[in-house]
């Protein structure tokens, strides 16, 4: 019996490893984010290395008018979802439509460089195939459309 509670208890502790509950953050605090992880499966604008790297978004209105203008693009997405807001930071989950796969999305809109910084992680697996970096590079798309 306890040959069983211990090959349950190693198999629960190798599925916690490949997942989380979601996105470590800081909650635009200070401006900075969890750096990403060794898989290829994120993207950040504060990455240096060729894998996760990522331009931020920049503008040229003030905050709040940047800040209206992306939770719109956040908004007209498919399966978003804000999670959470405060004055220069957005949170939000973007669902995969077929395996329903949970990305977690951070934001921080720096007033001072006139730009959004922003993270975006896969919950769960090794390898998105390139679709946080599409995402990424979508929003920016609309949002300069907007």
């Amino acid at each position: 019996m306890s040959g069983k509670v211990s090959m349950l208890m190693a198999a629960t502790l190798v599925l916690a490893g490949f997942s989380s509950t979601g996105a470590v953050n800081q909650d635009g605090k200070n401006g900075h984010f969890a750096p990403c992880p060794g898989s290829p499966n994120c993207v950040s604008t504060e990455a240096r290395d060729d894998i996760h790297t990522i331009a931020p978004i920049s503008y040229s209105t003030d905050m709040e008018n940047a800040k209206a203008k992306l939770i719109g693009v956040i908004r007209s997405m498919p399966r978003s979802k804000i999670v959470s807001e405060r004055i220069n930071y957005i949170s939000a989950e973007f669902t995969s439509a077929i395996f329903r796969f949970v990305d977690d999305v951070e934001f921080f809109i720096d007033d001072d460089s006139k730009t959004i910084q922003f993270r975006s992680a896969s919950r769960v697996g090794y390898s998105d195939m390139g679709v946080n970096r599409k995402r990424m590079e979508e929003i920016r798309k609309r949002f300069y459309l907007k």
